[in-house]
């Protein structure tokens, strides 16, 4: 059984996953929850959950889009992106800073292609960890991206309007 610390949006939950021969079973706050997960192109996660040991009418399918940034790393999910951060306790990886707190630039990035609805700031601007910088409409849904920590506005590279494409840099944050 391997066990792992999960941060999503700033709370932490601890996951135990156990291997079975179709995927995993995941243990989470006493509930246990099976758990198959496929990467059919690089950044996207197709998920299928449901209750251990339910009948296939309870599975519930996601699709993920994940992102990397410099010190980050997210998932957008039903039109929500949400900043994550997965470590194993026996790591030794898991002794080293955490996400957001680097002191290099950060380029906020789209995490999937769509429109600029709204710019939330300007170059100069100073602004909190878990500010909203850009925000997106993909899909007739708007997806606001966060500064990951407190950082000033180096550039904004996009103006309400725009098309922008997977991956493309919105803006910098120093």
């Amino acid at each position: 059984m391997t066990v792992l610390e999960i941060e999503i949006d700033g709370v932490f939950r601890r996951v135990s996953l156990e291997r079975k021969a179709d995927g995993y079973v995941a243990h989470v706050d006493g509930r246990a929850i099976t758990v198959d997960v496929c990467e059919p192109m690089p950044g996207v996660l197709s998920l299928i959950l449901g209750d251990d040991g339910s009948d296939n009418d309870n599975l519930r399918a996601y699709r993920c889009v994940r992102t990397i940034y410099a010190d980050e790393e997210t998932v957008a999910l039903i039109g929500h992106q949400h900043r994550i951060a997965v470590t194993d306790p026996r790591s030794l990886r898991a002794q080293r800073k955490g996400p957001g707190s680097g002191n290099g630039a950060v380029h906020i990035k789209a995490s999937m292609p769509g429109r600029v609805a709204r710019v939330l700031v300007a170059p100069g601007e100073s602004v909190e960890a878990h500010q909203g910088i850009v925000v997106i409409e993909a899909m007739k849904m708007q997806n606001e991206l966060k500064s990951p920590r407190p950082a000033r506005v180096a550039e904004v590279r996009v103006t309400a309007g725009d098309k922008v494409a997977s991956g493309q840099i919105l803006a910098v944050l120093e």
